[in-house]
């Protein structure tokens, strides 16, 4: 249960908004981005130290703070004494079983939320969690790891594709959630074709593998649902608007967001339905497979029966018996074992047993 329960036991008894690192170690050294921008300039580069990311503060453009590993602490407290971030919001943001969540926190929002990745070496799903902060005209993405699937986000800021440039910081918000969401379903169009894939299996040639299959897609699902099913509080409360970072024509955006993740939802819920009733197709399909087994060798064992009871009669030693001393007597014995045989056997297909 790796992928659902993470050990926290390094924060028990330590008070509330201490800084330690709770997650698998995904980088060497943190890898942190900045990408400035308004309707006219543009500017982006990588920096070795935080507090080169402070000189972006109180520029008018919209600055997009990457930070792509998150174990050095330092970091955070520099970032919080700057920005005056509360200090449980980077408890949070270090604790990487964060359940997708928003907290508004007046001059600026804090979101949570889980990006999708699916592994071919190792066959399953991975989540990397996400971490945004909105502010009025800056946001801060907290990965665990580098790569990501921003990477046409940035390409329409590069090259001033679309309206992104000429929207502020909660634009950029709304299009870095919605490249998370889409991905989504192509997670889940990858898991709807292993599935199909299962279910023909199921039917036409059952085997012990296939049930660890289903049992394995069925944790897959569990761990899915767990990650997108709160997202559905995160992104109605963007979409209401009750925040004044969030611009009245942005919050249509986000409207569009929460139908996308109202459909992966759904999807989430069938493919659990459907994995739940393949079990019952797998121990359908057996159970069938066995009687057809348990008919061949019923219907073998009542075809010899008669054909064994004269053998034993004839194999009685007996000194007696008229049949023994007749010369045609061994082949007319054949002849009648067969003749049952084969009436027995018309039978049988007549009654479409066989």
């Amino acid at each position: 249960m790796a992928k659902l329960i993470k050990g926290r036991s390094k924060k028990v008894g330590l008070p509330p908004g201490t800084l330690i690192h709770i997650g698998a170690k995904k980088t060497e050294r943190p890898r942190i981005t900045i990408i400035d921008y308004d309707e006219i300039h543009f500017e982006e580069r990588e920096v070795k130290a935080i507090e080169e990311c402070f000189l972006f503060k109180d520029k008018p453009t919209v600055t997009w703070i990457n930070v792509d590993g998150l174990h050095q602490i330092e970091i955070f407290e520099k970032l919080g004494e700057c920005y005056g971030f509360h200090p449980l919001v980077l408890e949070d943001i270090l604790n990487t079983d964060q359940r997708p969540k928003m907290e508004d926190y007046g001059n600026y929002i804090y979101i949570v939320l889980k990006m999708l990745n699916d592994q071919e070496k190792n066959k399953q799903i991975e989540a990397e969690q996400i971490s945004l902060i909105l502010g009025p005209n800056f946001i801060f993405s907290f990965q665990e790891s580098e790569g990501d699937i921003f990477h046409q986000i940035r390409d329409r800021i590069r090259k001033d594709r679309g309206r992104i440039r000429k929207m502020g910081a909660d634009y950029l918000a709304y299009a870095l959630l919605d490249a998370i969401v889409d991905h989504y379903f192509i997670i889940l169009e990858k898991l709807g074709e292993k599935i199909e894939s299962l279910e023909e299996e199921l039917v036409t040639n059952p085997k012990t593998q296939t049930l660890k299959e289903i049992h394995h897609l069925k944790r897959e699902m569990i761990f899915l649902r767990k990650g997108v099913w709160p997202l559905r509080e995160v992104i109605s409360g963007l979409e209401r608007g009750e925040s004044s970072l969030i611009q009245k024509t942005t919050g249509i955006y986000f409207r569009d967001v929460y139908d996308h993740t109202i459909q992966v939802i759904d999807t989430v819920e069938t493919f659990r339905d459907m994995l739940s009733g393949m079990f019952d197709i797998y121990l359908s399909s057996i159970s069938n497979r066995l009687n057809v087994v348990m008919k061949v060798l019923t219907m073998i064992a009542t075809v010899f029966m008669p054909l064994t009871f004269i053998a034993g009669i004839y194999g009685m030693n007996f000194k007696y018996m008229p049949e023994l001393e007749w010369r045609w007597g061994y082949p007319f014995i054949w002849l009648i074992m067969v003749l049952i045989g084969i009436s027995m056997l018309v039978y049988f297909r007549k009654k479409k047993w066989l």
